[in-house]
């Protein structure tokens, strides 16, 4: 299952975009209990019992299914930063769907994956993402997630600037205010909806299209390196932004467009391209 960045600038709460960064998952049904083995970002810190994340997910999307599988061995093999804004929960989450549907024996049903997996994440941008690819329109309706994916324009890149420190996200939702001027809603209606011509077919709209007056800025305090280096790229003419919560900056690219500069200290740079297919299962039969 795919990293996902959120926002993408004005897209707040609703845009999200699949990235060429995953997690993998090894399911192998048998005996009562789980066992659990994680492999790279947090491994010695997540828990490694029923409430892991991906074993919630696993055992709501069997019950969702019908379907009756009382233990498993679960390895994870991690590459997705954590607490960096690139949505390692909502690949969680979605993956661990994916492995139900896997264990049932049942086509992946993508829709229902972006219904359960906003129920437990809470929010359905970075999970819509996950499940279908691309780049994805999410909301909600009488409290389903739902989402709708677009093909985003051919050789649409990501930078991801990631930094050594964590921001947890219920902190950087608790900065942003109850009620923002109606001119910078407005604007940033005005801007969502250019967004999305320039994700999916005018990439030289990019700069204009993300800029952002909702969110982004009132998160400084707890991450002032990042609005820093987002001000300084995008005053280099590049399409810079925060990814989701943060503190991980993303700068889109296309085609002959220019190159971000190296990564500041501290920092790891990724170069990604856009995942196209969202989360993917593969079942194995004993023979």
């Amino acid at each position: 299952m795919p990293a996902t960045s959120a926002n993408l600038g004005p897209g707040f709460d609703t845009f999200g975009l699949a990235l060429t960064l995953y997690d993998e998952l090894t399911v192998t049904p048998g005996g009562s209990g789980v066992t659990i083995e994680v492999i790279g970002p947090g491994a010695g810190e997540v828990p490694t019992d029923e409430s892991h994340l991906v074993v919630r997910a696993i055992r709501a999307g069997l019950e969702s299914l019908g379907a009756a599988v009382p233990g498993f061995t679960l390895r994870c093999e991690n590459r997705i930063p954590h607490g960096r804004g690139l949505g390692s929960s909502s690949a969680a989450i979605v993956g661990g769907l994916g492995a139900a549907y896997g264990l049932a024996g049942t086509p992946i049903d993508r829709d229902h994956v972006v219904s359960l997996a906003h129920e437990l994440e809470g929010h359905p941008d970075n999970v819509a993402a996950s499940a279908l690819g691309g780049f994805t329109i999410a909301w909600t309706e009488a409290d389903k997630g739902r989402a709708v994916r677009l093909d985003p324009v051919d050789g649409l890149t990501a930078v991801a600037y990631v930094p050594d420190t964590r921001v947890l996200t219920k902190e950087a939702r608790g900065l942003l205010p109850s009620a923002v001027p109606h001119a910078d809603a407005a604007a940033n209606a005005g801007k969502a909806a250019l967004l999305v011509a320039a994700l999916t077919s005018r990439p030289e709209l990019l700069l204009t299209a993300t800029e952002d007056l909702l969110h982004q800025e009132y998160r400084q305090p707890v991450m002032p390196e990042s609005l820093a280096l987002v001000h300084k790229l995008r005053g280099s003419g590049l399409p810079a932004v925060v990814s989701g919560a943060g503190p991980t900056v993303l700068v889109l690219g296309s085609p002959g467009a220019t190159s971000p500069d190296a990564a500041p200290d501290g920092w790891t740079r990724y170069e990604l391209g856009i995942d196209p297919v969202g989360v993917q299962v593969w079942s194995a039969q004993a023979g």
